[in-house]
């Protein structure tokens, strides 16, 4: 939800978009922006019923934009993503479901996932990948998940990079991997802001950019 990874979906997006289609090709794109402070209070006091209806709002402006269909660019707020489907007639690219297609293709059966607290602890995101596509998902002890959470809204949404941070996130990266995971999910789209495939041999799935290459396949499946 802040600007800092809209920024990596916006160019992720009309970069596929021109691989694709060449020359000075851009993608057609209607955008509405949440005010990030709004939505993260909505969080915290637990009012996901509020936070519903702020996103339900944007996706039907969205629509009446002459969109085709909607991404939500952030894993977290897919946890009121039946609320949204229900606000629009378009289709809802669900992030979730785009991460798990990726690793079946890639054949991980197992996998760890690194994002906010309500992303690793809440059923929305891990039980669909489990029930829908049957690919197990192990998440970090509650004290990482605590360490975590912090690193995304006290740093990351705020722009802040600090390599003490990226070390503890491939320290438990690492931990993951020891556990039996065979690959882990940036499930936070802030996440590969401060992490990337470089810095790590066990693999990495980031969320951002799948999600983003699925809304550019989507966009010229026709």
């Amino acid at each position: 939800m802040s600007w800092e990874s809209t920024e990596t979906y916006y160019r992720e997006i009309n970069e596929g978009i021109k691989h694709n289609l060449g020359g000075l090709h851009s993608a057609k794109i209607c955008l509405y922006s949440v005010d990030f402070d709004e939505i993260e209070k909505l969080q915290h006091a637990d009012d996901w019923d509020a936070a519903a209806m702020v996103l339900a709002d944007g996706a039907r402006k969205i629509e009446a934009g002459g969109a085709d269909f909607l991404i939500i660019c952030t894993n977290t707020m897919h946890r009121v993503a039946c609320e949204i489907e229900q606000a629009i007639s378009i289709p809802l690219l669900h992030i979730a479901d785009a991460t798990a297609h990726k690793l079946k293709d890639d054949n991980i059966t197992r996998v760890g996932l690194l994002g906010t607290r309500f992303t690793m602890e809440h059923n929305f995101y891990k039980s669909r990948i489990t029930e829908l596509f049957g690919i197990e998902v192990l998440v970090p002890e509650p004290d990482e998940r605590t360490m975590l959470h912090a690193i995304i809204y006290d740093e990351l949404c705020l722009g802040k990079i600090e390599n003490t941070s990226r070390q503890q996130c491939l320290e438990i990266i690492s931990r993951l991997f020891a556990r039996g995971a065979q690959a882990v999910v940036l499930g936070c789209t802030e996440i590969a802001l401060l992490i990337s495939q470089d810095h790590t041999s066990i693999p990495l799935y980031d969320t951002t950019v799948i999600h983003a290459k699925q809304a550019v396949s989507y966009a010229l499946k026709d």
